[in-house]
């Protein structure tokens, strides 16, 4: 049965209002995925998309009646952005809504998960990446990663202990061996987020909905090229649960 379903969060974040205003619009690649928005009201945005607000750099509002999906009919997708601390901060209200069409329960929980460590993620991304160009890659892992409880392979599988929390600094095991040195700045059972000099990488469990665990990379290195950082972890989640 179709339902509604609204998802609202308010944040505070220690840039300037324009700097969250490109990051949503123009730099959505260092902490989602690379999107783009036609720049005025009755625009095109993302996924077929219209904007039916555009007034930078306080307020943008998406809408979207052919979602492309069996699940969902409809979804809005708002941002207002509002100047704290004399224009040298931010708050920001974050608002998704839309109509699930089927299994609502289990599409919203997810839906509701996503938007804490996405909006987790902005935030880190404006704090310590704002500007510099990004070469973003995502990748899923096999279809044994579905099965309820695999994300916990991924904690381990990384080397991170079960009591490692948000703000630990670790020295991880990465793909083809590598080791690298990082935070842990997002850590429950749903998502691990961990961020290094040059990138953000985030794991999603998302064998909670009955899909495969994932894997995204933002990449803020000089030398990055586009997607580079894809196949390596995707080898690596293929290599986590070969068994």
């Amino acid at each position: 049965m179709s339902q509604e379903f609204e998802i609202v969060r308010e944040y505070e974040v220690a840039v300037a209002p324009r700097q969250v205003w490109e990051a949503v619009t123009d730099g959505s690649g260092g902490w989602l995925w690379p999107m783009e928005y036609e720049p005025r009201e009755g625009g095109a945005g993302p996924f077929g998309s219209t904007v039916t607000v555009w007034e930078p750099p306080h307020r943008l509002s998406v809408r979207s009646e052919d979602v492309g999906s069996p699940t969902q009919s409809l979804n809005v997708v708002d941002h207002t952005i509002e100047p704290r601390d004399g224009g040298r901060a931010s708050w920001v209200r974050y608002v998704h809504s839309g109509i699930f069409t089927d299994d609502w329960d289990n599409q919203y929980d997810g839906a509701d998960r996503h938007t804490d460590f996405y909006l987790h993620t902005l935030r880190e991304y404006v704090t310590h990446f704002a500007g510099r160009p990004v070469a973003f890659a995502s990748a899923a892992g096999p279809a044994a990663s579905s099965a309820a409880g695999s994300f916990a392979a991924v904690g381990r599988a990384l080397g991170l202990a079960d009591g490692t929390a948000a703000g630990a600094a670790v020295r991880v095991q990465g793909p083809d061996g590598a080791q690298f040195d990082a935070v842990v700045d997002y850590r429950d059972p749903y998502f691990i987020g961990l961020r290094t000099d040059d990138a953000l990488v985030r794991f999603f469990g998302r064998d909670h909905w009955g899909a495969p665990v994932g894997v995204s990379v933002h990449d803020f290195a000089p030398d990055a090229g586009p997607g580079a950082g894809g196949s390596p972890w995707k080898r690596w989640l293929e290599g986590v649960f070969a068994a």
